[in-house]
């Protein structure tokens, strides 16, 4: 780099203009794209830019990517806190199995945050928080209206490039603004109707956290597709299976139709809970059925 070069990481994106921050004095340059960079350019990359005054610079390079989200468009993100309710609406287990399930597959670190705990907590959510704190997960219960677990969530994503998923009225953006001082996020109320809330995120914009690191006020979303994997890739990716892969017959066991499964032992013996086993057994059989219609 020269020496009116500088590294930085894009926060947000708005109407062509790229705005990105020095990564050594937190200085905020209004960049345009130099014309031979034809790449696509995502909030979260990293890139070099010549600053061209106080507040204005061209961008020169994108960095190497770590990896890329497409729902939101983000790249270079660390870890995804998945939020759900205590209540109202209750928790998923099976949606959160599947954002669990893609956080690993994209080698994000999940971090499980029961929200609204000052409300009393539905069924799902006692299922919830009985399984996947003593299986080994990082879990929170907080409350951004009593600030319960706030601080626990920014030490646990302290350093990160984090963002947001789970479903739409589990109070993300209530949260959001509770752990970063610069968000003041929309909210609206839950849909008497349907259950839950509606989408108040517009677009993608990085945050600073108080202790260190940034967070995206990325919209929710409740439906999740499987990306393009085996059998096997599911298998991989449940750890709290892995203590019991040792009784297993086979080294690429799929804890299904096998004989002697080490898995399915510690499920028939209430080790695993049914619906967190159930959970592995559908996303499996889909992904099977979706190799059969590509043979």
């Amino acid at each position: 780099m020269t020496a009116n070069q500088m590294k930085g990481i894009i926060i947000k994106k708005i109407a062509g203009f790229y705005y990105v921050k020095n990564n050594e004095d937190g200085s905020i340059y209004e960049c345009k794209l130099r014309g031979k960079l034809k790449q696509q350019v995502l909030t979260g990359d990293k890139v070099v830019i010549t600053i061209l005054d106080n507040d204005r610079g061209i961008m020169e390079e994108v960095l190497p990517r770590e990896n890329e989200l497409y729902r939101p468009k983000i790249a270079n993100v660390t870890a995804v806190i998945l939020v759900f309710a205590h209540d109202r609406p209750a928790p998923t287990p099976m949606l959160l199995d599947r954002l669990l399930f893609l956080s690993y597959y994209n080698r994000l670190l999940p971090i499980i945050v029961l929200n609204k705990c000052d409300i009393p907590e539905s069924e799902k959510a006692k299922q919830i928080k009985a399984y996947y704190p003593m299986a080994g997960f990082n879990f929170i219960l907080s409350s951004a209206k009593t600030r319960c677990g706030i601080q626990e969530i920014l030490d646990a994503v302290k350093g990160e490039v984090a963002v947001m998923a789970g479903p739409s009225g589990s109070g993300k953006s209530t949260l959001l603004n509770a752990l970063s001082e610069g968000l003041k996020i929309r909210t609206q109320e839950v849909s008497s109707k349907i259950g839950r809330g509606k989408h108040t995120t517009r677009h993608v914009e990085l945050f600073p956290l108080p202790t260190g690191g940034y967070i995206a006020d990325t919209p929710g979303f409740s439906i999740v597709d499987m990306p393009s994997i085996t059998r096997r890739e599911v298998a991989l990716h449940y750890p709290d299976f892995d203590q019991y892969t040792d009784l297993c017959e086979f080294r690429d066991c799929l804890h299904y139709k096998e004989r002697t499964c080490g898995v399915k032992q510690a499920h028939e013996e209430g080790r695993i809970p049914d619906f967190r086993y159930n959970n592995y057994i559908s996303m499996l059989e889909e992904v099977i059925s979706s190799e059969r219609c590509y043979k």
